[in-house]
């Protein structure tokens, strides 16, 4: 069988309740048949989440077992879920951890949140939902609306119409490390 080109990556995703179904699981997929290892870990280990649109999610692990040392970089999937992860310092910690080592940080719509939160977007070049642009800028980021964006480890989307280059960004980023 030949090498997939992602092999040997190591991917964070968060998952909570009223996360947005898509932005979770087709990054998780695509990733996956690219050929890296994607953990799910919420609040809490064994769990099931619930999308905004009903689509149930198992954690692989609690976040606050997660180490980043462990992993290539973390997503950040929207939906109403990253309010509340924000809120978590284990949440804040790993992603300033990430941002710190340059490994990815991903985040697509409301996901930009908790790197919000993790004050890692100042002078960082972002997209997000609409409905966060101001507390984009309010860290310090510089918004564009665009598809995807590309600033060193850091890689935003704004929507679920936005996944094919979403992905494309994160698999073109994991290869070159």
């Amino acid at each position: 069988m030949s090498r997939l080109p992602l092999d040997g990556k190591r991917i964070l995703c968060f998952v909570g309740d009223i996360y947005e179904d898509l932005e979770l699981w087709y990054p998780k997929l695509r990733l996956e048949e690219a050929g890296a290892h994607v953990t799910i870990a919420g609040p809490e280990e064994g769990a099931l989440y619930h999308g905004k649109h009903g689509y149930p999610c198992p954690s692989d692990a609690a976040i606050r077992d997660m180490e980043v040392d462990d992993f290539h970089g973390v997503i950040c999937p929207g939906g109403f879920m990253p309010d509340k992860l924000r809120r978590d310092p284990h949440v804040l910690q790993l992603v300033s951890q990430f941002s710190e080592q340059g490994k990815l940080v991903a985040a697509i719509c409301h996901g930009g949140w908790i790197p919000i939160s993790a004050k890692v977007y100042g002078g960082v070049r972002v997209t997000g939902s609409p409905g966060i642009k101001d507390d984009l800028e309010n860290a310090g980021a510089f918004f564009e609306d665009a598809p995807v964006v590309v600033d060193r480890n850091f890689i935003s989307s704004r929507k679920p119409d936005d996944l094919p280059q979403f992905c494309r960004a994160m698999i073109h980023f994991l290869m070159e490390m």
